[in-house]
């Protein structure tokens, strides 16, 4: 079923659904109605001998270059043309089908002055894959992702390279003729109205909190499995203590600790034991209250999110009265600031990963397992260097948590002297968010080869229910322990199932 485009805001689920699921769009009878009245607003500017910016003016500097009236279809072209400046590495097609759904979500609010042809035009681009080539560089995050927004005007056109569907690369004029979508002519305003907006950075924001609320149940999982191996009590997970401190996502994390140990034969074993130390390691301790924070600080993310949304950015914007003004809603330092937090709380949750990883490793800190849970030590090393791969993520992820949006490098004739760099800061993040899931990849990998070693195998395993499924599932894909194996695909085996989403909390 398609995906309504109106004139509020897009769902995140909805969001979700077309970028990464390839769901269809289509626009309601409400946003072409007020996409065509906005339009008269434009046409009624369009002979005006008087000022108007992005109608009859020049750019940013060049704003105070009056255009004559004849040359201003011209101006909307050249625009796009001089401004599809990208260089670097191609963005992934999903930011660049992000990045093309939230602009068609802007125009689709009638607030843009484009007409009904651009923006039916740009769906149809989404709804038959058609994706622009996009390079990594070329947006400061300020008066919109300008080159990479205009990159997608430009194959709006029929000009530049893209991608079809399957991945083949083309000039955009045959994607056009091949999905039979005439090019568009740009006439007044609609040049400027296409890449006025935050949407790559706030498309790249949307789908790092997809990402993480799932990462976080996975860090949960993963640090209940270490609790486990580790002989280690849940006690500490208990309700009436973390109600002490009431922070929602560290009371969230608690309980998904709390339910992943219940039944765990392991820990019954371990209170009916000998008296050996009186509490664990902060690694595995105050894993709700790591985990929980991150869990804070995506919410916030997703606030800031669910505004921008449901936001209708461009520069001028047609108003609800009919005005065309100026503004500053371009600037994506909203955005920005919350995709640089969440880079920090990723780096801090893999941190605290890769320590509970390290003490399976240490014979002085495992309690009875192999050194480095090798088979034969000395003669094998077991998982000795997948602690390095983690600690070498880990290092770049700390890298990566040194905010973007604190930069600011004046741009368009000191016009524009303070940006947001926002689109950076998205890129980092997806990046840090990639280097998370390996991380705990990692973890749940090395969680596993102990426990098997604690308990007999998965076969035999004295793991509660929920801890006891998941190592069936990496077992389905990685053999248990035994004598040294190449390591690296049996890493790149438990990263898939991370990122196929197939750990679950029961």
């Amino acid at each position: 079923m398609a995906v309504e485009l109106g004139t509020g805001a897009l769902a995140p689920e909805e969001f979700i659904a077309v970028v990464r699921g390839n769901e269809p769009i289509a626009l309601s009878d409400e946003s072409l109605a007020a996409v065509e009245r906005s339009r008269e607003v434009i046409d009624a500017l369009a002979d005006d001998t008087l000022p108007h910016y992005g109608v009859s003016t020049g750019f940013g500097a060049l704003a105070s270059k009056q255009i004559p009236v004849d040359m201003r279809a011209q101006l909307q072209r050249s625009l796009i043309r001089s401004h599809a400046a990208s260089s670097g590495q191609e963005v992934p097609r999903e930011v660049v089908r992000g990045l093309m759904l939230n602009r068609l979500s802007t125009l689709a609010t009638g607030r843009t002055g484009v007409r009904r042809e651009v923006v039916e035009a740009y769906a149809a681009m989404l709804n038959v894959g058609i994706t622009p080539i996009i390079g990594e560089y070329g947006s400061l995050g300020c008066s919109g992702d300008l080159a990479p927004l205009s990159h997608c005007a430009l194959a709006l056109m029929g000009e530049g390279t893209v991608r079809d569907a399957n991945g083949t690369e083309m000039p955009a004029a045959d994607a056009l003729a091949a999905a039979g979508i005439a090019p568009i002519e740009l006439r007044e305003k609609e040049g400027l109205a296409l890449v006025n907006g935050t949407d790559g950075m706030l498309g790249m924001l949307v789908m790092a909190i997809d990402d993480l609320g799932y990462l976080l149940d996975v860090a949960d999982l993963a640090a209940a499995m270490s609790v486990e191996g580790l002989q280690g009590t849940d006690a500490v997970f208990a309700e009436d203590l973390h109600a002490l401190r009431p922070h929602p996502g560290q009371i969230a994390s608690a309980a998904n600790m709390r339910n992943a140990l219940s039944g765990s034969g392991l820990i019954t074993q371990r209170k009916s034991g000998e008296f050996t130390r009186v509490q664990d390691a902060y690694s595995l301790r105050c894993a709700p209250q790591v985990h929980g924070a991150a869990r804070a600080t995506v919410d916030h993310a997703a606030s800031v999110a669910a505004i921008e949304m449901a936001s209708a950015i461009d520069n001028p914007v047609v108003t609800v009265d009919g005005r065309v003004e100026s503004n500053g809603n371009f600037h994506g330092a909203p955005v920005g600031y919350v995709l640089d937090f969440l880079a920090i709380a990723v780096a801090d949750v893999a941190s605290m990963s890769e320590r509970r990883t390290d003490r399976f490793l240490d014979k002085a800190r495992n309690h009875g397992l192999p050194p480095f849970l090798a088979d034969d030590p000395g003669v094998d090393s077991g998982h000795m260097i997948a602690q390095y791969t983690q600690a070498g993520i880990v290092s770049e992820l700390k890298r990566l948590a040194n905010p973007a949006s604190v930069d600011s490098i004046p741009s368009s004739a000191m016009q524009e002297d303070h940006v947001s760099m926002g689109w950076s800061a998205g890129l980092k993040l997806r990046r840090a968010i990639d280097g998370l899931m390996r991380v705990l990849a990692i973890e749940i990998l090395t969680a596993a080869r102990g426990l098997d070693m604690r308990d007999g195998g998965v076969n035999a395993s004295q793991s509660s229910p929920t801890i006891s499924a998941a190592r069936h599932t990496l077992r389905e894909r990685v053999e248990g322990p035994g004598t040294d194996r190449y390591l690296a695909p049996e890493i790149e085996q438990a990263v898939e199932l991370v990122r196929e989403r197939a750990f679950t909390l029961g």
